[in-house]
């Protein structure tokens, strides 16, 4: 059981429109913006965002014959069909 308690804060009236034209592009209500911003601030932490974790992939491959990587516009004209 999920227990909320209800209560009235004095919000200045511009940030008050920010957080409605936040909630109103993240496709949530105003409770949810303000929640998420002061768990951030208190906590620290953003539950509503993972973080990324980037798998890295090797491969193993060779230098084509003809290639120097040293050069860059042979490299281009390798990469572009053009040799």
């Amino acid at each position: 059981m999920l227990i909320c308690m209800r209560t009235t804060l004095n919000i200045d009236d511009a940030l008050m429109r920010k957080v409605k034209q936040l909630a109103s592009r993240q496709g949530k209500t105003m409770t949810q913006i303000v929640q998420e911003a002061l768990r951030k601030e208190v906590t620290g932490e953003c539950p509503s965002h993972q973080r990324f974790k980037l798998e890295w992939v090797t491969v193993s491959g060779r230098l084509q014959p003809g290639v120097d990587l040293s050069d860059r516009e042979s490299l281009l004209d390798v990469m572009e069909g053009q040799s």
